[in-house]
């Protein structure tokens, strides 16, 4: 096995910090928000604000990155994930809590979407050759997944806190400053990253020659964003709690399982795309996902949702790394600092606008509707994006066989 280089040990270790962090703060928020009064629309709309502010963050990020030191655009990433576990548990009214969930990190999504993706992104491809790619991709995927299923279980601390004799409440706000001093850790690990090595030039990079397909790839990117925001996690454990009343503690032990099974799907990507290519591995494991996921809404029983939804699990992510690979290969070198913030933004833009209208529908009279919503809109993407990239293929797949 090849030496990982030192400074991807450092960004895979702030990866593992923030990934448990965010694995437990999904699950706590909404139990957070419901002890403090809000109910399931409130609660979307804390989702879409925190999916909104990501979006907007990481246009900023993306417009000063080629000419910041990337290490202190992480280094400010992290001090606002601080900044986040420390106001969160400070606010009740809904304005404040808005505006936390809008500037904060807390990202209800599991997805690839955070303000410092695009930037670690460009940074993991710089080092990697066409072969070791998808490779490269898939273990921080592994090492962010398999660090929020911890988290996941982390969740049920407030339970184990509250039989103790501490108030709900206070064992709630605990763990968000235990989020804030994950980030405090996070920080550490950026700090040793040597400036050069991550550093871009002071002229912007902006998209040229691959110009057309990366907006192609963005407006395909923005309607698998648009659906899986239906299903954050944080909206998903809301359905769970109220279509099964499931317990925080059980639903804590599922998106354990959940976020396992997910993380191992990440280096089978990786064999699968050596084989078929990077488009028929996102594609042809996506479908399946979703169709999953329609039967978990269907489902009469919460053993027979839960069976569904972690079949969907062990098969929905492998388009993660791999679609982070497909973007960095189908451009230019010097383009992929834009393209990754390109495609990131719509879909932050995209996923922010779903989670206030599934929030709605869980308020109404068939809670299933968000997941089956979800899975349509996932299988209409999946078609797209074969039908329009079957052809565009990276430099590793120019010898495959059709």
């Amino acid at each position: 096995m090849p030496k990982i280089d030192a400074n991807l040990l450092l960004l895979y270790a702030a990866r593992a910090l923030r990934g448990f962090g965010d694995g437990f703060a999904v699950i706590v928020l909404p139990v957070y928000l419901a002890a403090i009064g809000f109910d399931a629309a409130k609660i979307g709309l804390v989702a879409t604000a925190a999916l909104l502010g990501t979006a907007v963050l990481t246009l900023a990020v993306g417009l000063v990155a080629p000419r910041r030191d990337l290490r202190n655009l992480l280094i400010a990433g992290a001090v606002l994930m601080i900044g986040t576990g420390l106001a969160f548990p400070a606010f009740e009214q809904i304005g404040l809590v808005l505006a936390v969930a809008f500037f904060g990190t807390v990202n209800p999504s599991t997805g690839d979407i955070g303000v410092l993706i695009p930037i670690e992104h460009a940074a993991l491809a710089q080092g990697a050759v066409d072969h070791e790619r998808t490779r490269v991709f898939a273990r921080y995927s592994l090492i962010g997944t398999l660090s929020m299923a911890a988290g996941a279980l982390a969740a049920a601390i407030p339970a184990l806190l509250t039989r103790a004799g501490i108030g709900e409440l206070s064992a709630l706000r605990a763990m968000f400053y235990g989020y804030a001093v994950l980030g405090g850790a996070s920080a550490a690990m950026y700090y040793y990253l040597p400036r050069g090595n991550f550093e871009q030039s002071s002229a912007a990079a902006p998209l040229n020659v691959s110009r057309g397909v990366v907006y192609k790839l963005a407006a395909l990117f923005s309607l698998d964003a648009f659906a899986g925001g239906f299903i954050v996690q944080s909206l998903l454990a809301v359905w769970l709690f109220e279509r099964f009343e499931m317990s925080l503690a059980a639903a804590s032990l599922f998106f354990f399982w959940s976020s396992v099974f997910s993380a191992f799907s990440y280096p089978v990507a990786a064999k699968i795309a050596r084989r078929i290519g990077l488009v028929n591995t996102m594609v042809f494991t996506h479908i399946p996902s979703s169709v999953f996921l329609i039967l978990a809404a269907v489902s009469p029983n919460l053993t027979a949702a839960l069976v569904f939804l972690l079949l969907r699990s062990a098969l929905s992510q492998m388009d993660v790394p791999t679609r982070s690979s497909y973007v960095m290969a189908v451009v230019t070198p010097p383009e992929r600092p834009a393209a990754a913030s390109v495609t990131a933004v719509p879909r932050s833009l995209a996923s922010s606008l779903s989670p206030a209208l599934a929030g709605m529908l869980l308020s109404g009279p068939f809670l299933g509707a968000p997941l089956i919503i979800c899975g349509t809109l996932k299988i209409l993407y999946d078609a797209g994006l074969l039908f329009m990239f079957r052809h565009i293929k990276p430099p590793e797949e120019v010898r495959l066989p059709l």
